[in-house]
């Protein structure tokens, strides 16, 4: 086996190869879009959080005016400012639920890559596997082949010194008559 055996499906070796490092690739695209929206979601909870927390604080502000006695109009105008941050909340909090979509989209693509870089990387370990044992197949018949010659000039060597010794021996024959 002198010359190297040419596998025939290189190629494709070279393709599935290929699309397993896109798929790498591609997985830690998504992974970094996942990272930015748990990124984004965490700011926006927290400033959920902290409009949640000035509306306690103003209704405990509100609740200790009108334990004091305080005038209609300062209620009211509280009353009026409690709307105003309730709607701030409810926009926050639709901001919240929106990006936790997002988060859930992106969530599944990466589940989508990691699936696909799977596939990938099966397919590259099938193709591989079949190379080793279409090598492995192709030396076996090497080998044969090469037995199968080596047994031919074997025989034809033996042959041609058994009709070598039979003509010496025709020789000598002639010679002593």
């Amino acid at each position: 086996m002198s010359d190297r055996l040419n596998y025939p499906l290189e190629q494709m070796i070279a393709i599935k190869k290929n699309r397993f490092d896109k798929a790498v690739k591609t997985l830690e695209e998504k992974k970094k879009i996942l990272e930015k929206a748990y990124e984004k979601l965490y700011d926006l909870t927290q400033e959920r959080d902290q409009t949640l927390q000035h509306k306690k604080e103003k209704l405990e502000q509100l609740r200790q005016e009108l334990d004091a006695g305080t005038t209609s109009d300062k209620v009211q105008r509280s009353k009026v400012y409690l709307k105003v941050v309730d709607e701030k909340l409810a926009e926050r909090q639709k901001k919240v639920t929106d990006q936790k979509k997002v988060v859930d989209a992106a969530q599944q693509q990466v589940d989508q890559a990691t699936d696909d870089l799977f596939q990938k990387k099966k397919d590259l370990e099938k193709i591989e596997i079949h190379k080793k044992e279409w090598e492995k197949e192709m030396r076996y018949w090497v080998e044969q082949k090469e037995t199968i010659e080596h047994d031919e000039q074997g025989a034809a060597t033996h042959l041609s010194r058994r009709r070598e010794e039979a003509w010496r021996k025709s020789a000598k024959k002639k010679s002593k008559e």
